[in-house]
């Protein structure tokens, strides 16, 4: 049943991360008026003086709930004084009370904000918080100034009281928004970020003061301060300095290991990353969440909120990974109507997750569309960029190598989660952790019973290993390769074995490398377990690591052992992975056995002739270059099943025209071939053939030519017709 606009207004968006309320953002309800109205707007000027105040602005709060008393006052007498012709209000009255519903809507968001706000968040905002509420004190002073007070009948009291409101909105100085404790504070904090940018760390004495003065007493309460700054930093407002909001996370998390007992590493290890206590709110699941998903929003097979919607071919709506995998597990009807599924393809929902998007703005959840993941990527690497932040990361990054060292199991896991997220960020980071000695003591851990550990370890080094001299340290450390392949086949959590394959295709970037992963003992075979048989995630890095050691010259063989070519088979009919699974057969395809493998299999000419209707430009010239490896390599049998491919020639036709260069090339070469295996056919006829002169029918030669697309054909074959 749908919301009506008031029940939507009054609905409360739970207590975690907002955006800041923006002036004009919402709209004053509709449908009511007179007492109904006004008895809205009083009980809502009496939370507001009665709720609680939050430790930073409180000297605008405190003045907020002031004048909001007084407002109440007025509310109350007119209610009293009015009540025959309360119903009886005139449309300036309601149109007044309907604009101080909505200032006091955004006031109660504004103090809500104030309230949700971490510590360091709202010192960093104070200027900008300040005149939010200056704005407020303005608006409000607008809306009482056109209140139509003769036609209320308010008493000379009330009439007293609105004077003096009126006088209050209007006689605080700008300089008076802001606290001059706050912005002492927050100067001490800017210092303290300036002595480490000197290089010239603040004493502890010094910086447990500062954070006591923040309110910022323990290991929980420093985390939650960094994650959530580090939320701010990945929802992009405009105008946050991201590298002053980076430099402090660097401080607390400094802060954190240097001033607090790391024997509370048993609760930081707990504690959810930033990416999976969002995801746990968005799908419901935070404590204090009093709002469910809208239905349209979520996906119909999962049930959970769609972070990648996409249309089927029946024209229903779901959630990129659940489609998937309902297709992979052998399904071909469309889960929600029942309808059968004309084909695989998924079309990116664009409308449905702008709406989602500003759906998750207005309840502070953090929503991670494919299109932001650049713009994250930017804000990360600009929040890290300050001297003050690299600084202080370095500090941070010797404690938690010493920690690896010579601490308890649980104090390594947390260490190593620490060294993740600090590796997840800036080639300096990378490169300052491995100097440090990270990388063996991180190797160690691989081997570990704990799966934390273990999980935080392998991702880190994947991590490190994007930073190329990485690449070098990581391969050269004894037995590391050999660990991190056993973690990819018996890692102890999904995670843990899906990142030890992304290590495997990032190390094997390297040319050198890619033989000694071919020849680490299961590591190709696993590779191809995970592409048959793991997440869709999992797929994609076992994928990519495929397609970088078939680049190898020696890989064929070992592929073919391992069972690789048949997986690469396989998931040519996997919209996830198909176009690096066609890249690697075509590079694999090389070699005359592997194309009498891929030949024998009776799905892979139609799933490659698919991807060069639907696939990516790069995902078609994949696919146009595998087809032109087996009609190359693959005998006049192989090339005549291409040939008889029902609408090949609209697919070649189509990619000579709008391909790339080299998918245009390859495209060409395989109508050639085409049109050689069809000449030893018609010859063989004899006398029921009989070939048409060129210049009889050239035109239709050149017709029936372009037909399979080939623009760049110099001798066109002549067309042979039937003797009457």
């Amino acid at each position: 049943m749908a919301s009506s606009p008031v029940e939507f207004l009054l609905r409360r968006p739970p207590p975690r991360r907002r955006r800041l309320p923006l002036g004009g953002a919402f709209f004053a309800p509709t449908g009511l008026a007179g007492a109904t109205l006004l008895r809205a707007v009083a009980s809502l000027a009496a939370s507001l003086v009665a709720g609680a105040r939050p430790p930073l602005q409180r000297r605008n709060v405190d003045a907020l709930a002031r004048r909001l008393a007084l407002l109440s006052a007025i509310l109350e007498s007119v209610l009293l004084d009015a009540q025959d012709s309360i119903d009886a209000f005139s449309d300036a009255a309601n149109l007044c009370f309907r604009e101080l519903y909505v200032v006091l809507f955004r006031a109660e968001l504004l103090v809500s904000y104030v309230a949700s706000a971490g510590r360091a968040w709202a010192l960093l905002r104070s200027p900008q918080l300040a005149a939010s509420f200056r704005d407020l004190d303005a608006e409000l002073a607008v809306v009482l100034d056109v209140l139509p007070a003769a036609s209320l009948g308010l008493s000379r009291d009330a009439t007293g009281l609105l004077e003096l409101l009126r006088a209050h909105c209007r006689c605080r100085a700008p300089s008076q928004y802001h606290d001059p404790a706050e912005a002492a504070l927050r100067d001490r904090l800017l210092a303290a970020l300036r002595q480490f940018e000197l290089g010239q760390p603040p004493d502890h004495p010094s910086l447990q003061s500062l954070l006591a003065d923040m309110d910022i007493s323990t290991a929980a309460s420093c985390r939650a301060e960094i994650d959530y700054l580090e939320e701010q930093i990945l929802s992009q407002e405009e105008d946050t300095d991201l590298p002053l909001v980076g430099s402090v996370v660097a401080l607390l998390r400094y802060c954190l290991f240097a001033l607090f007992d790391p024997g509370n590493a048993r609760a930081l290890r707990d504690w959810p990353l930033v990416g999976n206590r969002q995801r746990l709110l968005s799908m419901g699941g935070g404590d204090d969440t009093s709002f469910s998903v809208p239905k349209e929003f979520s996906c119909p097979i999962s049930l959970d909120l769609m972070r990648d919607p996409v249309v089927a071919s029946t024209g229903q709506t779901y959630d990129r990974p659940s489609i998937i995998q309902w297709i992979e597990e052998g399904h071909s009807t469309c889960p929600n109507s029942g309808q059968a599924l004309g084909d695989h393809r998924l079309v990116p929902n664009r409308a449905l997750r702008s709406l989602i998007s500003q759906w998750c703005g207005v309840y502070g959840l953090q929503y991670d569309s494919p299109e932001s993941n650049e713009g994250m990527a930017e804000c990360i690497a600009a929040s890290c960029s300050s001297r003050a932040a690299m600084e202080t990361n370095k500090a941070t990054a010797r404690i938690l190598v010493r920690m690896l060292e010579d601490r308890s199991e649980n104090a390594k896991a947390v260490a190593a989660k620490e060294i993740r997220l600090l590796a997840k960020t800036g080639k300096q980071n990378r490169a300052f952790i491995a100097d440090l000695g990270a990388i063996p003591l991180l190797c160690r851990l691989l081997l570990s019973n704990d799966w934390m550990a273990q999980e935080n370890a392998v991702t880190a080094l994947l991590n490190l290993s994007i930073f190329e001299p990485n690449k070098a340290r990581i391969m050269e450390q004894e037995g590391c390769l050999q660990l991190i392949v056993s973690v990819l086949q018996n890692g102890w959590t999904t995670e843990a074995k899906e990142n030890a394959a992304a290590t495997l295709f990032s190390l094997s970037v390297v040319h050198d490398y890619k033989k000694l992963i071919m020849n680490e003992p299961g590591a190709v075979e696993e590779l191809a377990s995970m592409l048959t048989k793991g997440t869709a995630r999992g797929k994609k890095d076992a994928v990519m690591a495929l397609f970088n050691l078939s680049t190898h010259p020696e890989s064929s063989g070992r592929m073919l052992e391992s069972c690789a070519v048949v997986a690469l088979i396989q998931s040519l009919r996997n919209d996830t992975v198909s176009e690096e699974a066609a890249g690697a057969l075509a590079l694999l395809m090389k070699q005359p056995s592997i194309v009498h493998v891929v030949g024998s299999s009776e799905t892979v000419i139609t799933s490659l002739v698919g991807l060069m209707r639907r696939g990516t430009p790069k995902g078609k010239e994949n696919a146009v270059s595998a087809l032109y490896e087996i009609c190359r390599r693959g005998g006049s049998a192989l090339v005549q099943r291409v040939a008889r491919i029902p609408g090949l020639n609209t697919v070649i036709q189509t990619i000579t025209l709008n391909g790339t260069k080299r998918a245009k090339k390859k495209a060409s070469l395989i109508v050639k071939m085409c049109q050689r295996s069809q000449m030893p056919s018609a010859m063989a006829l004899g006398s029921t053939l009989t070939v048409v002169d060129h210049s009889i029918v050239g035109n239709n030669t050149l017709r029936r030519a372009a037909s399979f697309g080939s623009g760049e054909l110099s001798n066109p074959i002549s067309i042979s017709v039937p003797v009457p």
